[in-house]
């Protein structure tokens, strides 16, 4: 199996997606390693605010509001760049690489100055677990996705 995998896409603006892990291989949990995003268009233009996060709960958490107190959020992702030299862009992601994933995550994408889609990327590694490390993740995913 592999040890690091990585999912990628692009996402209308507001839009969800579902990032499936119903079918790895049992035993295995995954880590998120790592979350960025990118623009599709536009590059070349003035503004850029994208942001987008991911979640292990029922709901998307909305990317603009992020609250680190939420269980389910384990990622956030910022990209942001602006043409004047006073306000230079930057990237930006946290994410929650403690969290161990065994059911599908929720990731959420928006752009602030308008609707265009947005290129992200996250990279997992896999975790292999002992039967009660594999019963207490699960249930402990369950319990955040059940709320």
């Amino acid at each position: 199996m592999k040890k690091e995998f990585v999912i990628r896409g692009q996402t209308a603006s507001g839009e969800t997606e579902i990032l499936e892990f119903g079918g790895y291989k049992e035993g295995y949990a995954y880590r998120l390693t790592e979350f960025t995003i990118y623009p599709s268009t536009n590059i070349a233009g003035n503004n850029i605010e994208l942001v987008a996060s991911v979640t292990a709960a029922k709901i998307a958490v909305a990317p603009t509001d992020p609250n680190f107190n939420d269980e389910g959020l384990i990622g956030t992702a910022l990209f942001n760049l602006n043409s004047t030299a006073s306000y230079p862009g930057f990237t930006n992601s946290v994410i929650n690489d403690t969290f161990l994933i065994t059911q599908n995550l929720i990731l959420m994408v928006q752009d602030q100055d308008g609707g265009d889609p947005i290129n992200w990327q996250c990279r997992f590694e896999s975790v292999k677990m002992t039967d009660s490390q594999a019963a207490a993740t699960n249930f402990k995913q369950f319990s955040i996705f059940d709320e």
